[in-house]
């Protein structure tokens, strides 16, 4: 992580990253976006593993693991899968090699990100997609399996595993920093935030109603205490959505065509195809998008609706601007947002 007072995307204990849309662009542009945004004062990346985009317009699906090592040569801030499920596609055991592997390469700059799933991306290996109370149960026994394995393999033991979902033979990870990488569970739900204080390093959701997420947080500084642990001492990350163009119109344009799932009042996790996103896009309406994502041509207007989570609590934000005009919005916001952010 980058220092306070660095002048790098980081004011009094905050951070400001950048969320790299691996579902937009093609990976080159992915990274090299990814190095403009630290020019321009933001610190951090956050790439999300998706094995499909949510609709067929966003058109780019690229291997996270490779993206980030790439964003790690050419940047200086702190980066992570923010998520990445280590339950279907992946066993935990490939999941806990890939962080430390990434971790090794680049010391103190890699946290791990971990969610319970979505079927756009889990289906493909034609497993069984079940209820969400069983992925809640399979990534806290994956969370183990990999903390069981950095710790281990820290020490310089094998460790094994046999439980409800998993099993690991004695093995441990010959390639390790020499410190773990932080997980981070990514969750908006009351019951897995609790759960998450009790046994990860910190808390990652996305942009929601302030009492709802004041809520999680509620539940998650619970959790922590329960374990005997600081919840104060324990980041807690927002992925923020947003849409910035030169005219409202255009911010409204882009964020119909590029992120309609953002403005889609349901549950997303059981639905399969980017095809069948793309029929449900057809009844997003713009009002839709009131209340969960900020459209608008004026730059003092997201940064106060920042502002208000950052008072909330959060210690890093990620910012993802929908629209494909990448560049323009970093140079503004490089110039009239970030610097504005208090902590």
């Amino acid at each position: 992580m980058t220092e306070s007072g660095t002048g790098n995307g980081t004011v009094g204990g905050l951070t400001v990253g950048y969320a790299a849309m691996l579902e937009q662009f093609h990976p080159t542009e992915a990274v090299e976006l990814s190095a403009l945004a630290e020019e321009h004062g933001f610190s951090g990346v956050m790439a999300a593993d998706h094995y499909q985009p949510w609709v067929p317009a966003q058109g780019q699906a690229a291997f996270v693991w490779n993206v980030l090592t790439a964003i790690g040569e050419r940047t200086r801030g702190d980066m992570g899968p923010g998520v990445t499920a280590p339950t279907f596609r992946w066993h935990p055991a490939m999941v806990a090699q890939a962080s430390a592997t990434l971790a090794a390469m680049y010391p103190g700059r890699h946290w791990l990100g971990l969610g319970s799933g979505e079927a756009l991306n889990e289906h493909v290996v034609a497993g069984y997609w079940p209820e969400a109370p069983e992925r809640i149960n399979r990534m806290f026994e994956a969370i183990d399996i990999i903390k069981k394995l950095f710790s281990s393999s820290l020490a310089g033991k094998d460790v094994k595993h046999a439980g409800q979902f998993y099993k690991l033979e004695s093995t441990r990870l010959w390639t390790m920093p020499e410190v773990a990488p932080e997980i981070l569970v990514a969750t908006a739900g009351p019951v897995t935030a609790k759960r998450a204080g009790r046994v990860a390093d910190g808390l990652i959701t996305v942009g929601a109603p302030l009492e709802k997420i004041s809520g999680l947080f509620q539940k998650f500084d619970d959790g922590a205490r329960e374990a005997g642990r600081d919840p104060g001492s324990m980041p807690k990350v927002l992925q923020l959505h947003l849409s910035w163009a030169e005219t409202d119109e255009q911010a409204l344009a882009n964020a119909m065509h590029e992120w309609p799932n953002g403005g889609m009042k349901f549950p997303k996790a059981d639905i399969r195809s980017p095809f069948d996103f793309e029929q449900m896009a057809k009844l997003v309406r713009p009002e839709d998008f009131e209340g969960r994502m900020v459209i608008s041509a004026d730059p003092d207007v997201h940064r106060a609706e920042i502002q208000k989570y950052v008072d909330l609590g959060f210690d890093r934000v990620y910012l993802h601007n929908v629209g494909r005009n990448q560049r323009e919005w970093i140079e503004v916001f490089g110039r009239d947002v970030l610097p504005k952010l208090a902590r």
